[in-house]
């Protein structure tokens, strides 16, 4: 999402407090007359109080690509500070506080915490470690790259670290970091990374980097590239959310229209064809402008795109062998196809990972429909369910990636 609005989208759900320092309280001086107004006092210091966060379904990458940390239903974590945006990668997520901070949770044997270690931290939050002075304003909310993180501080600069396997961070190598590095990028006003590739859109031209095997990096081929290339047909100026999932990108305008590319095996890019791979953007057909997108995907067998028109409605396309696309069925789709909330519940926020999809309704209730091999759905089963059910209340934001999903419960 654009930088420093909240990571709602897709999530959309997915960092320590501290007390500003205030003056000391005035004192009005004994030599004035009684006439004249006393000195106000300062208002007391603004305490930032710890909030909580909830996550399930479980931590996936690592050396050996093994599940960790597996949880069936909602498992909350405390987080020391009022979260801004939420965000997830694979393996691993983060919460960004109102005070500028950077907390992350989850396996760290690539970097993804950012604190210059290489174990993991399943249930305590560790700060990320910026260079002085920094201050993030926001991180990509519908997912980062593969065990892999991205930021922007509040001067348009993105920042990048953890595995870096396919150059995903632009820096010309594939060197793993364990603490941020400023990238070779400005003005960054949107990102999102996933597989080994990632977004952004700076100074008002989108530019990707990492793996193109399917054309992931929609810059007319299919070449890897460990420094920025320009996505071609699109204009930054008028990009408002970049989404991304394993071998696919997207991107959402201004006025509504919303582009795909990459990999097709299952009708992923919404054109009406199956198998049919495009490097470069390609537009989808829908009947309203689109107002929110969530992509999700980790490997060549699934890969799916939600989207919520101005109309208020719902469509989807792409893989749905787990029923993730929330139409009742389990057959991929080409073509958008509309699904629908339980009856008397509107969605506001949706997210989707690998195999499962979530939505926030408009009271805060969590609706997760799809698979449940590692807890996804988040109802205290490993049981598949094409009908949403409930899982959670009272969240404002959401983010999922492969087989995790995170969000946040403000005023707790």
């Amino acid at each position: 999402m654009k930088a420093g609005l909240c990571a709602a989208v897709a999530a959309m759900v997915l960092t320590g407090g501290c007390s500003s320092p205030h003056p000391s309280e005035a004192r009005p001086s004994t030599a004035v007359a009684k006439s004249t107004p006393m000195a106000r006092q300062s208002p007391p210091p603004v305490v930032e109080l710890p909030s909580t966060a909830e996550h399930w379904g479980s931590f996936f990458g690592g050396r050996k690509g093994e599940n960790y940390d597996l949880a069936t239903s909602p498992a909350a974590l405390t987080v020391p500070g009022t979260v801004a945006e939420i965000g997830t990668s694979n393996s691993t997520q983060y919460a960004l506080l109102t005070n500028g901070s950077l907390y992350a949770w989850g396996l760290g044997t690539q970097g993804q915490l950012g604190d210059g270690s290489l174990v993991n931290s399943f249930t305590k939050p560790v700060r990320v470690r910026f260079p002085r002075g920094v201050k993030i304003a926001s991180i990509p909310a519908d997912a980062m790259p593969f065990d892999a993180a991205l930021a922007v501080d509040t001067e348009g600069n993105v920042w990048g670290w953890g595995q870096n396997g396919q150059g995903e961070l632009c820096l010309q190598n594939t060197r793993t970091y364990t603490i941020p590095v400023k990238l070779p990028l400005s003005h960054v006003t949107a990102l999102a990374g996933a597989g080994n590739h990632a977004l952004y859109d700076a100074d008002g031209t989108v530019y990707a980097c990492g793996s193109n095997g399917a054309g992931d990096l929609g810059d007319g081929s299919t070449r890897n590239s460990t420094t920025p290339v320009k996505v071609a047909g699109l204009d930054g100026s008028l990009v408002t959310e970049l989404v991304a999932s394993f071998a696919n990108s997207g991107a959402l305008l201004s006025n509504g229209e919303y582009f795909d590319w990459g990999y097709d095996g299952n009708g992923e890019l919404g054109d009406g064809q199956f198998q049919q791979s495009s490097d470069v953007p390609v537009r989808v057909n829908l009947p309203y402008p689109v107002t929110q997108v969530a992509q999700g995907g980790s490997i060549w067998d699934n890969g799916q795109t939600l989207v919520l028109l101005s109309n208020g409605s719902l469509w989807a396309w792409g893989a749905n062998f787990n029923g993730q696309l929330g139409d009742g069925t389990m057959l991929s789709q080409a073509s958008p196809v509309r699904f629908y909330p339980p009856a008397g519940v509107t969605y506001k926020i949706l997210a989707t990972g690998a195999i499962t999809s979530y939505a926030v309704s408009t009271t805060g209730n969590v609706y997760a429909w799809g698979a449940s091999p590692v807890g996804q759905v988040g109802d205290g089963t490993t049981l598949p369910t094409l009908v949403p059910v409930r899982v959670a209340s009272g969240v404002t934001m959401i983010s999922s990636t492969a087989n995790d999903v995170a969000v946040t419960i403000p005023g707790t």
